[in-house]
């Protein structure tokens, strides 16, 4: 990778000349950000071509890049030996790259146009089971803060289609929303518990205890620099507007918010991967919008190689002060060279040692692998989101840039302990493929989900309470609840851990969740309860999950949602209860009625 070693890198220094016996000189002004609109002048005057004056810009033995020849990446990647899954990118040769702007990136040959058949993939999980407290007191899992299966079904809805039963992941719907909890103010405590207990709107025999999450806030001025690398897919499935020219938009939004200490890197891949532009400061904004509008798509897709090459370079510029990123665009289609999701996933598991986190986004329809895109976020240490639209990409790159990109704690787990005292069995709602066993909540080499900036998780159990009628019956031989947790009237003890961002060793949260949390009306319960609950039941519903009474129709879940909307400054609590009507109108494939 020795053309990599060697790009050069935009830095931001100030010069002070101090003479013998004088004082310090004034410091030279900061370089002023370049930005304004990547014109075809404006990006040749950086060293991009023109796409239209006559350069080999599309050969296939290289690219002239401002006068000079780019040659595609010779990033082979023969099978490794295991374990590895595949070998280290510094071994792939890469030859010199030009660095004052790429040529259009468009891949070397052209790809089979996309048939009208849906392959999209989601991973099949099945609901969680009703527990029986007296035999399995205890529940852990990984925390989640992907929003990807909202933005999803939201497709699906406005395209007037059911989205498929594994698309609906109801712990995704829950968290697309903020609930207004109040706020932890201590950046070493970065969390501060919200609950509470009251009746099931679609289940009279039983109760909701919901459990919220807020995440400390880093105030602007403290965030730390970023070193982001963009990993843009720019192959031919890319090509429908929904797919490279939003994600151009998208990542144009989040080039809006950079500062001068933040810095970009650029892989591209299709047939093969390449990158396209070098580390770039903050204040090189058009730089960057001139790189993102040569992108175009065309070709098979290699995303393996641009995972190793993207990884590569994040390691090469790793800052230890800085929030260290890769970012990835794509619809998934990974179709040649490393395409297997196990060895894909091992390799992005393996790179999460390095310190690099990884956000994935998908796009577009009729390809959409989101079953990969899950594999690579949970085992890489990151996120996923979904972007259908230019909205979306505004919520994830504007609105919360800061949940986005700068994490507050890693490895969030949560274990909540019930009391057969007072509940004979629970549900968890959603978090099926977050799951851990009871004894990997207390082992801090097992992985768990970030979270990031200011940003909430929610998670809701459905309980039976002792007495009321169950699902199963009662053991016989039950051991008894100790005497003076019976007396407490605890329902169950919550227990919370994380690791502060590149930390080793985890913190632990805990307190009881009892009498003075229960609300005995759901009238009467917070209105972040009664959202969440809102959003569960359209969640549970569009699975057709069968713990939802019948009697809990579409106008239930849009009456219940529209009595809690409470403050909507960006409008999404009002398109959720459209959402619910349309579900209504459209008959959804996982339910039987209602």
């Amino acid at each position: 990778m020795a053309g990599v070693r060697n790009l050069s890198r935009v830095s931001l220094c100030l010069l002070t000349v101090v003479a013998s016996g004088a004082a310090p000189a004034v410091p030279m002004a900061a370089p002023a950000i370049r930005d304004g609109a990547p014109t075809p002048a404006a990006c040749e005057a950086l060293g991009f071509p023109k796409p239209d004056d006559g350069r080999d810009v599309y050969s296939r033995r290289g690219r002239r890049v401002g006068g000079a020849m780019y040659a595609p990446p010779a990033m082979a990647m023969p099978p490794a030996p295991p374990p590895a899954p595949f070998p280290a990118p510094k071994a792939a040769p890469m030859q010199e790259m030009a660095v004052t702007g790429m040529a259009r990136v468009s891949p070397y040959m052209p790809g089979p146009a996309a048939g009208d058949v849906n392959t999209e993939r989601y991973p099949n999980a099945q609901a969680n089971p009703i527990k029986q407290t007296a035999q399995e007191p205890v529940s852990t899992f990984s925390v989640d803060v992907d929003t990807a299966a909202y933005a999803n079904v939201r497709r699906f809805l406005n395209d007037g289609q059911s989205p498929p039963r594994d698309a609906v992941r109801v712990e995704e719907l829950i968290n697309y929303f903020d609930y207004g909890y109040a706020k932890p103010t201590d950046p070493q405590v970065p969390f501060k518990p919200f609950v509470a207990v009251t009746p099931s709107p679609w289940s009279a025999d039983r109760q909701i205890v919901h459990i919220g999450l807020q995440g400390y806030d880093i105030p602007r001025a403290q965030q730390p620099p970023l070193n982001l690398v963009f990993l843009i897919d720019t192959s031919g499935s890319m090509s429908d507007e929904k797919k490279l020219p939003l994600a151009r938009k998208a990542l144009n939004l989040l080039v809006d918010q950079l500062r001068p200490q933040d810095r970009v890197s650029m892989v591209a891949y299709a047939g093969s991967a390449g990158a396209v532009l070098a580390p770039t400061s903050g204040r090189e904004k058009l730089k960057m919008r001139c790189a993102l509008g040569a992108l175009e798509s065309g070709g098979s897709t290699a995303g393996g190689q641009g995972l190793a090459l993207a990884y590569d370079l994040a390691v090469q510029n790793f800052d230890a002060k800085a929030v260290n990123r890769v970012i990835l665009m794509t619809d998934g289609d990974f179709n040649v060279g490393v395409a297997d999701p196990s060895k894909l996933t091992d390799f992005v598991a393996a790179k999460r040692k390095t310190g690099v986190y990884l956000s994935v986004y998908g796009l577009g329809e009729g390809n959409y692998n989101d079953t990969l895109m899950q594999a690579l976020a949970q085992n890489g240490n990151g996120t996923a989101g979904y972007i259908d639209t230019l909205n979306e990409a505004r919520k994830s790159f504007r609105d919360d840039f800061s949940g986005s990109l700068f994490p507050i704690a890693d490895d969030v787990k949560i274990q909540v302990e019930f009391n057969p005292k007072a509940v004979s069995e629970y549900r968890l709602i959603g978090y099926e493929t977050r799951l851990l066993n009871r004894e990997d909540f207390n082992n801090d080499q097992v992985d768990a989900g970030e979270v990031g900036s200011g940003t909430s998780v929610t998670a809701l159990y459905e309980v039976t309470p002792v007495g009321a009628r169950a699902s199963s019956d009662p053991l016989r031989y039950s051991a008894p609840a100790p005497r003076a947790v019976a007396a407490s009237g605890e329902i169950a003890f919550l227990k919370i851990r994380y690791k502060l961002p590149g930390g080793q060793a985890s913190k632990l949260i805990e307190r009881p969740i009892g009498p003075a949390d229960t609300y005995a009306r759901l009238d009467q319960a917070p209105e972040p309860t009664r959202w969440a609950l809102a959003v569960a039941g359209f969640g549970q519903k569009l699975r057709g999950d069968p713990w939802v009474a019948s009697s809990f129709g579409w106008a239930s879940v849009g009456d219940l949602a529209q009595g809690a909307r409470g403050a909507d400054p960006y409008g999404l609590r009002a398109e959720f209860v459209q959402l619910a009507r349309a579900a209504g109108e459209t008959k959804t494939v996982n339910e039987s009625g209602n």
